[in-house]
């Protein structure tokens, strides 16, 4: 039986998840390290599938619109609270670290929600943000999501500068597996019947982003992005499905 809390533990096993996560606290390491002082707040947090990672830098809140997936962090032990991107229920100058891990692509005021987050961190205090890249890889899965635009790595770049941050490194990701997601992309376009299923919770279980990939796939994939996770710590690659960016609060 997948039960929401079975399904939300095997996300971490899914390639993508996985590279995404590397990548992420590749940028984290190098520009925080481990703590245990800080204050950091998940934005988006969904069933909390981040916070064990984040814990390693301080001390994790975790807030989202959805009450359901909540219901699971809470299940986890998790300090998580009901709220919105870019209404965020938190003082000024609260955290250390926010992150925004393929969030603001669903919120139709992106602008409220970078505002947001510089308002909650302190002067000093890093954003760490990813987002799906570049418009002309639209697809069905980009609709039965809910997402409002994809992003090029510059278009990020400006729009958080935009908005009083520095950033401190971006990149795309996914750069090796680019050509296959891509042309399947195209390849499927036009199709009436959507490629994934969503993520969100309905009323009998909570479906992950990504689609099944069968095992010896997934392991070889996975030791794909093994490798551009190290490439991407000191490396801007230079095309990728994703985008992500470490920030810091001026």
């Amino acid at each position: 039986m997948h039960t929401p809390m079975n399904v939300v533990l095997e996300e971490d096993k899914h390639w993508w998840f996985a590279s995404r996560t590397r990548a992420i606290l590749g940028y984290l390491d190098r520009y925080m390290g481990p703590g245990t002082n800080r204050r950091i707040l998940d934005v988006g947090c969904g069933a909390g599938n981040m916070a064990h990672h984040l814990a390693h830098y301080g001390q994790v809140t975790g807030v989202d619109t959805n009450s359901r997936p909540l219901e699971v962090a809470r299940q986890r032990g998790l300090q998580v609270q009901e709220g919105s991107a870019d209404d965020l229920p938190f003082d000024d100058n609260t955290f250390d670290l926010v992150t925004l891990l393929d969030v603001v692509e669903h919120v139709p005021n992106e602008h409220g929600v970078f505002g947001e987050c510089y308002r909650v961190l302190k002067p000093g205090g890093k954003l760490m943000v990813t987002v799906p890249a570049l418009m002309w890889l639209w697809s069905n899965n980009d609709v039965i999501n809910a997402h409002q635009r994809r992003y090029t790595r510059g278009e990020l770049n400006q729009k958080l500068t935009h908005h009083g941050f520095k950033v401190l490194q971006s990149s795309y990701n996914n750069f090796f597996v680019f050509p296959l997601a891509a042309g399947l992309i195209l390849a499927r376009r036009g199709r009436a019947e959507p490629e994934l299923a969503s993520p969100h919770f309905d009323d009998d279980a909570y479906q992950v982003e990504m689609e099944p990939t069968p095992g010896p796939l997934n392991m070889v994939l996975d030791g794909v992005g093994r490798v551009e996770a190290r490439l991407i710590r000191g490396a801007s690659l230079p095309i990728g499905t994703s985008v992500l960016c470490i920030a810091e609060r001026r």
